[in-house]
């Protein structure tokens, strides 16, 4: 058992220190102890490693075929006003021509 804290996101108690940070090696979640809070609550990344927020505007960075339309969402398109949930697609959104869409954030980037 280690003297320093549990994983905050999986409650490991096998944390070890890397440079000023602690390293979980169950999940591999790096945080500083200094600075974190228990309610950092959802943190969604985009594909360069950006955290996105409620409200942000993305671009698609490939071509995302969509069940029962004729045509996929073009790599390039701009969506405007995200919103983040929980789950595998973690970005709700309306897209001109496509209506609501749930999204994966690995396939946008930060506009």
């Amino acid at each position: 058992m280690s003297d320093f804290a549990p994983c905050p996101k999986c409650h490991s108690e096998y944390t070890y220190p890397l440079d000023a940070l602690l390293v979980c090696p169950d999940c591999a979640f790096e945080w500083n102890p200094n600075e974190w809070t228990e309610d950092e609550g959802l943190v969604v990344k985009d594909a360069n490693g950006n955290i996105l927020v409620d409200g942000d505007a993305v671009v698609v960075i490939k071509n995302l075929p969509v069940k029962g339309a004729s045509q996929p969402i073009k790599a390039g398109t701009k969506i405007k006003n995200i919103r983040l949930i929980d789950g595998d697609h973690n970005i709700d959104c309306r897209i001109d021509g496509f209506g609501a869409m749930a999204l994966k954030s690995e396939f946008v980037k930060k506009a």
